[in-house]
């Protein structure tokens, strides 16, 4: 039976053909050898480095590549998509998970391919995790209290450009030089956003665009804290309250 070659394989030979290279040309643009051809027949997966040097060189967007995206090009200028992805055993995406301590090496390495082998990876079997490329950060801080705690985990999926980000929305923001989770707010300029805590004790961030290298926008938490806090109970309460209200309405309509 004939090796199913992967769609990043694919699209590796597509960008080759159309640039005109050949196989030892290629490789040598890249840094992949001395051909591409074990990469072509799948036999031999795409380092990171190549990942980097498709999108320095050509603009190739990485999740294109994988086939998570539709944009084959990106303007590297205003890219936020990651720079690096990694791959498990069988070829799938990994979420990386980037813990407090390692943020600030992830904001100075987000193009190094080998930082990223010295984070935990893993892969989560839902199918809300399907499409899109992802990656888990640690909380750090109290800034998003009450709905992020401290040394929780978000999950973000990769969003391409500014452009395409949405508005009000919690995101992990990388600049060159931190991570931020914070929500984001556009402006009318498009030069600059708003970066927001929901801690009302911290100042809004006005960040300039142009300085942010990867963006991800929060769509679940991992949490290993199951207390109820100060202000949660109030809430319980008044949602059995509420309930139970709702309960004494429905029987005096039943008597009527």
């Amino acid at each position: 039976m004939a090796q199913d070659i992967p769609i990043e394989a694919k699209r590796f030979k597509i960008i080759r053909e159309e640039l005109g290279k050949t196989q030892s040309e290629f490789a040598q643009l890249l840094g992949a050898g001395s051909s591409t051809a074990d990469i072509e027949r799948g036999k031999k997966k795409i380092t990171g480095s190549v990942v980097v040097e498709l999108l320095k060189q050509f603009q190739i967007n990485p999740m294109w590549l994988y086939g998570t995206s539709y944009n084959k090009k990106l303007d590297t200028s205003a890219s936020t998509a990651p720079k690096v992805v990694t791959l498990d055993s069988n070829e799938r995406e990994n979420m990386i998970m980037v813990p407090i301590k390692a943020s600030a090496g992830y904001a100075s390495n987000v193009q190094d391919t080998d930082w990223y082998n010295e984070l935990p990876a893993f892969n989560i079997p839902l199918p809300q995790y399907k499409e899109g490329s992802y990656r888990a950060f640690q909380v750090k801080g109290d800034s998003m209290l009450p709905v992020l705690q401290p040394k929780e985990w978000v999950m973000g999926k990769a969003v391409e450009s500014m452009a395409a980000a949405n508005n009000n929305r919690i995101h992990v923001v990388v600049t060159p030089d931190s991570v931020l989770v914070k929500k984001l707010r556009k402006t009318e300029s498009s030069r600059e956003v708003y970066l927001i805590s929901l801690n009302r004790e911290y100042p809004v961030i006005e960040q300039p665009v142009e300085e942010i290298t990867e963006l991800w926008e929060v769509n679940s938490k991992l949490s290993f804290d199951l207390e109820v806090r100060e202000g949660q109970e109030a809430m319980i309460s008044l949602q059995e309250g509420l309930e139970s209200l709702r309960e004494e309405i429905k029987k005096i309509k039943s008597y009527n």
